[in-house]
C-alpha cells in the first residue's frame, strides 16, 4: 500500500495534514495582512506630506494673481473655482464676455486664449493659471474699437442669440494669428469645437474669410 493510501486511511495523519495546511495558510494570511497594512501606512504618510506641502488649498478662499488681457488682476476664490467662474464672478470688473453655456467643454462658448492657444475656460482651474497669460474676448477690442475679426462678424451678421459668438471669435482669432491667410478648411478646423445652436455657420465662415483674405489684423 502506498504512503498516500496509508495517510488517507489514517485519521491521525489526515488531522496532521489538515493542521499543517491550516497553519501554513494562516501564516500566509498574516503576512499578507502585514504587507497590506504597510502599504496603507505608506499611502497615509504620502497623503499627509502632500497636504502639508499645500496648506493653501485645504479649505476656504485663497488669494492669487492672474495675468488677464495684459493686466495683473487679484482674485480671491475657492481653489476649485474654474477659470470661467473666476472671470465672470471674481474679477473686478467682471469679464462676462466669456459665456457660460454647457459648462462641460462641449460647446466652445467659453473659449479663451491661454498663452496664445484657445482653451475652454470651464475645464481649467483659475489657480492653475498663475504665471500664464490669459486673454478673453474683452482683450481683443471694445465696443468703440472692435478688432478686425469682431468688426467682420458685425458686418456679415455672423451672430444671432450671441451666446456662442465670443467663443467663435476667440477660436478663429487664434487661427488667424498663426495663419493670416487661412483657408476655409483651416478656419472650419479651428472652430470645430464651437457649436452654434442658431445655425449661423455660413455667416461665421464668411466673416472669417473676409479678414483672412484682406490680411487685416
Amino acid at each position: 500500500m502506498s504512503d498516500s493510501s496509508a495517510d488517507a486511511q489514517d485519521p491521525q495523519s489526515s488531522s496532521k495534514l489538515s493542521r499543517r495546511w491550516f497553519l501554513r495558510g494562516a501564516g500566509g494570511v498574516a503576512a499578507g495582512s502585514a504587507f497590506a497594512g504597510g502599504l496603507a501606512q505608506q499611502a497615509e504618510a504620502a497623503r499627509a506630506r502632500s497636504l502639508a506641502a499645500a496648506p493653501e488649498v485645504l479649505e476656504g478662499d485663497i488669494e492669487f494673481e492672474l495675468s488677464i488681457n495684459g493686466q495683473r488682476m487679484k482674485l480671491r476664490c475657492e481653489p476649485r473655482t474654474t477659470l470661467l467662474n473666476a472671470l465672470r464672478n471674481h474679477c473686478e470688473p467682471p469679464l462676462t464676455g466669456t459665456k457660460q453655456v454647457c459648462d462641460r467643454g462641449n460647446c466652445g462658448a467659453c473659449t479663451v486664449h491661454v498663452d496664445g492657444r484657445p482653451a475652454n475656460a470651464c475645464l481649467m482651474l483659475a489657480v492653475d493659471l498663475r504665471g500664464r497669460e490669459v486673454r478673453t474676448i474683452e482683450g481683443l477690442g471694445a465696443p468703440g474699437a472692435l478688432n478686425p475679426l469682431q468688426e467682420s462678424f458685425w458686418k456679415h451678421d455672423a451672430q444671432m442669440c450671441g451666446f456662442c459668438t465670443p467663443g467663435f471669435v476667440m477660436s478663429i482669432q487664434a487661427c488667424l494669428e498663426k495663419q493670416p491667410n487661412a483657408s476655409l478648411e483651416q478656419i472650419k478646423r479651428a472652430c470645430s469645437g464651437n457649436i452654434c445652436r442658431c445655425g449661423t455657420y455660413p455667416a461665421v465662415f464668411e466673416a472669417a474669410l473676409a479678414v483672412a483674405k484682406g490680411g487685416a489684423r
